[in-house]
C-alpha cells in the first residue's frame, strides 16, 4: 500500500469528514461572516474552498522521507557543499490559517550520497503544504534532511512574511521572520556556516544561527 493509501486509511479512521461536510462548514462560515451562502456569486464557493484547501494542504498526503529516498552515490568524489536557495513557499499559520510565504534555503554537505535537487524543494513544500509554524517548519526540513541523508552537516534558513501579522492583529505589513536550523558540520565548524550565509546573501544571520 502507497503511503498516500496509508494516510487516506489513517484519516477515514480518525473520521475525517466526507467533501459533502467539508463544503457545509464552508456554508457555516459564510453564514457566520454575514453573508448568504445562497446568493449567486456564492453558490460553488464552497465546493471551491474544498478545492483550494486539498491544493493548499496537499503536504499531510505526502512522506517527507519518501521524497528523499531515492539518492545517488556516482558523484566522483564531490564531497562540497550543495546548496538550493530561495525556494519560495507558501504556508498557512495554524494559528489563524491565514497565509505564511516566504522563500527556504537548504544546504547539506554530503557524506556519502545526494540527492536531486528538485527533492529538496519537494521537501519544503511536504511541510509547507500543512497548518505550521515557521519555526516547526524550520526544524522539520532540516532533521528530515538529516536523518534520511546523514550528511556531515545540514543549514536550513527560512525567511517568511506572516499575514497573521500584516493583515490583522498588530498590522504591521512589510515585517519578515527569519528562523534557521544548524546541524553536525554547520552547527559546529564556524567556516561551514560562514559559507553557507555567504552563498545566500545573508551574512546577517550569524548571531541566529544555531537557532
Amino acid at each position: 500500500m502507497s503511503s498516500k493509501a496509508k494516510k487516506i486509511k489513517q484519516s477515514e479512521a480518525l473520521g475525517r469528514p466526507t467533501r459533502d461536510e467539508a463544503q457545509a462548514a464552508v456554508r457555516v462560515l459564510l453564514r457566520w461572516a454575514g453573508d448568504d451562502p445562497q446568493r449567486e456569486g456564492l453558490l460553488d464557493t464552497p465546493a471551491r474552498v474544498v478545492r483550494s484547501y486539498e491544493e493548499f494542504f496537499a503536504g499531510y498526503s505526502v512522506d517527507p522521507r519518501e521524497i528523499l529516498a531515492r539518492t545517488f552515490s556516482e558523484v566522483d568524489g564531490y564531497d562540497e557543499m550543495i546548496v538550493l536557495k530561495d525556494i519560495r513557499f507558501e504556508s498557512y499559520c495554524e494559528h489563524h490559517m491565514v497565509p505564511i510565504i516566504g522563500r527556504a534555503h537548504v544546504a547539506y554537505l554530503p557524506k556519502h550520497r545526494v540527492v536531486g535537487i528538485s527533492k529538496l524543494a519537494r521537501l519544503v513544500d511536504a511541510f509547507a503544504k500543512r497548518l505550521q509554524i515557521q519555526e516547526k517548519m524550520t526544524v522539520q526540513i532540516a532533521d528530515t534532511l538529516n536523518e534520511v541523508l546523514q550528511p556531515e552537516g545540514v543549514g536550513v534558513i527560512l525567511e517568511a512574511s506572516h499575514q497573521c501579522m500584516s493583515t490583522r492583529g498588530v498590522h504591521k505589513a512589510g515585517v519578515s521572520m527569519v528562523t534557521s536550523r544548524m546541524l553536525g558540520t554547520f552547527r559546529t565548524d564556524p567556516s561551514t556556516r560562514r559559507e553557507f550565509l555567504s552563498i545566500v546573501g545573508n551574512p546577517g544571520i550569524v548571531a541566529v544561527a544555531n537557532t
